[in-house]
């Protein structure tokens, strides 16, 4: 029987977004998995994460900012830029101030 073969890439969360999940954590994903599955996957798991980071339609906050491997993904392919093996996804709250 053929496995998929998974893959793994690391998620670090700061701010408010800590008291959903944690600081750091290592997520098997399938290969071509985009960051919005990722988002979906991390927020099925952690429910009270969905407010932080969408709005009411389910659209990504305008403030809230995702790297991968320190590249903001606004810049690539926004949602749909696809993970690779041993990526680094830092998730920020917007931050607050006025």
């Amino acid at each position: 029987m053929k496995r998929s073969r998974k893959m793994k890439v690391t998620v670090k969360t700061f701010a408010t977004l800590r008291q959903f999940i944690d600081k750091e954590s290592r997520v098997d994903v399938e290969p071509g998995t985009t960051t919005g599955k990722l988002l979906e996957m991390l927020v099925a798991a952690h429910p009270g994460l969905r407010n932080e980071l969408f709005d009411e339609t389910g659209e990504l906050h305008k403030y809230v900012n995702i790297l991968k491997n320190g590249r903001n993904i606004h810049f690539i392919e926004g949602l749909e830029t696809v993970l690779e093996e041993d990526d680094l996804i830092a998730i920020f709250p917007p931050s607050g101030g006025g």
